[in-house]
């Protein structure tokens, strides 16, 4: 969200807001669970149907483009009366 305020109320001037992220895949398998890794939405369904059919803890990684878009939010200084949905 951070990266979202930075685009739309700051110009797109970005600060502190590029995240790099562990292998959530290998980083279940070192604690014993089973991993999955979800980064087409068309394979969203087939891997949760595997991962829910896999005895024992699971965990899906489900990539999210950086520039989707988290809704409802509220303006920097705003109040939840300024809530923005789009």
């Amino acid at each position: 969200m951070v990266r979202q305020w930075q685009e739309k109320f700051y110009q797109e001037r970005y600060s502190y807001s590029a995240m790099s992220v562990p292998n959530f895949v290998k980083l279940a398998e070192a604690y014993g669970a089973h991993g999955f890794r979800v980064e087409k939405s068309k394979d969203l369904i087939s891997t949760m149907k595997e991962a829910f059919a896999t005895p024992g803890p699971v965990l899906i990684d489900v990539v999210i483009p950086k520039e989707e878009a988290v809704m409802p939010m509220i303006p920097p200084g705003g109040s939840m009366s300024e809530m923005l949905f789009a």
